[in-house]
């Protein structure tokens, strides 16, 4: 990593006081800046979707608009009750100071900017590369992912969907940036190992089982040989095609620039939120065919993405390792929990 002179530590990420930290929370206007705007995106959607979601998730039929934010904000319950309980597991922890992991301010604005960038090309190639060989889009998710449509996929679709997210928001960001920084900068490293595996085991339980409550998967009505076969290749295919991409390029590389550009707790956890949700935006359930369905998707994506994007950006930035959100909150709880029977399904694996 380069060599720069000190810098005054990102509040409530070095070894202070927990109770400094959540003060500083309340007090953030980037915080309630977000409650308005998730209360403005909650009416966007009553005003322009109508009784039904004008979008192509799988009971969009069935149930009403204020049924489908109902469970969105009941979900954003949980990501606090998880992000409180993420906060008691490590109030004890010294703090890493994320914003001293990045380059000084002007080299991590022009490399955030840049990022974004090469993301919004990432994805408008991917929706092209998918588009021409009669696929859906390639976004952060595999058609038909977490019950949220009725697609299937085929084999080869998916196998792409998973090589092309690894190299392009992966491994080729990760080559770059690995050359110039250090794996501690990159948060790829453990600074309490033991630490972290607790926060580890103790968060997936509680979100595996809220995802078991919540979505009542269909894995526990799969035979023996669809579990034996089935849930490894959900884990290889999903790691490849969103665990790995998500959390090199958001909360390996961009998260600490976040917290040096913006030197907040909040706004960092808050930009790490709306970045994950920005790489779902060509998600299969999504409709753009109008200004109106196009409000309406990007509204539901914030709703449906932010809050698990600030518990990954949470986890990061308690923990200083990237590594933990992966298994603690998105690898095996929810994708392989979930997406299990949808692989088995698509690679013709029988009872």
């Amino acid at each position: 990593m380069r060599l720069r002179s000190p810098s005054r530590p990102l509040p409530g990420t070095g070894p202070s006081s927990g109770g400094g930290t959540i003060r500083s929370l309340l007090r953030s206007r980037a915080a309630w800046s977000a409650a308005l705007g998730w209360a403005a995106v909650n009416a966007l959607v009553l005003v322009l979707a109508g009784r039904r979601l004008p979008l192509d998730l799988h009971d969009a039929g069935e149930r009403t608009t204020s049924a489908h934010l109902v469970d969105l904000n009941v979900r954003l319950a949980e990501v606090f009750l998880v992000m409180g309980l993420v906060f008691l597991l490590t109030r004890r922890r010294s703090r890493p100071d994320l914003a001293d992991r990045a380059p000084e301010r002007a080299t991590a604005l022009r490399e955030t900017l840049l990022l974004i960038a090469y993301g919004a090309g990432g994805l408008a190639l991917g929706f092209a590369v998918g588009r021409a060989f009669g696929w859906h889009p390639f976004g952060l998710h595999l058609a038909g992912s977490m019950n949220e449509t009725n697609d299937h996929v085929t084999r080869a679709e998916a196998i792409a969907w998973a090589g092309y997210n690894l190299v392009v928001f992966a491994v080729a960001p990760l080559v770059y940036f690995r050359r110039r920084y250090s794996a501690r900068a990159l948060n790829l490293v453990s600074a309490d190992r033991r630490g972290d595996l607790r926060l580890i085991v103790v968060v997936l339980l509680v979100e595996a089982a809220v995802q078991t409550a919540a979505l009542r998967p269909e894995i526990f009505g799969l035979g023996a040989r669809q579990l034996l076969l089935g849930a490894p290749l959900t884990f290889v295919l999903y790691m490849a095609g969103t665990v790995l991409p998500t959390m090199v390029f958001v909360y390996a590389i961009l998260i600490p620039r976040f917290a040096r550009l913006t030197g907040s707790v909040a706004t960092t956890v808050i930009f790490g939120g709306l970045a994950y949700a920005a790489l779902h935006v060509s998600d299969s359930w999504t409709e753009y065919g109008s200004p109106r369905e196009a409000a309406v998707s990007i509204a539901f994506l914030l709703l449906t993405y932010f809050g698990p994007g600030m518990v990954k950006a949470w986890l990061t930035v308690r923990t200083g390792n990237a590594w933990v959100h992966v298994w603690a909150y998105h690898a095996l709880a929810p994708h392989t929990l979930v997406d299990t029977p949808h692989v088995a399904h698509t690679f013709g694996i029988h009872r």
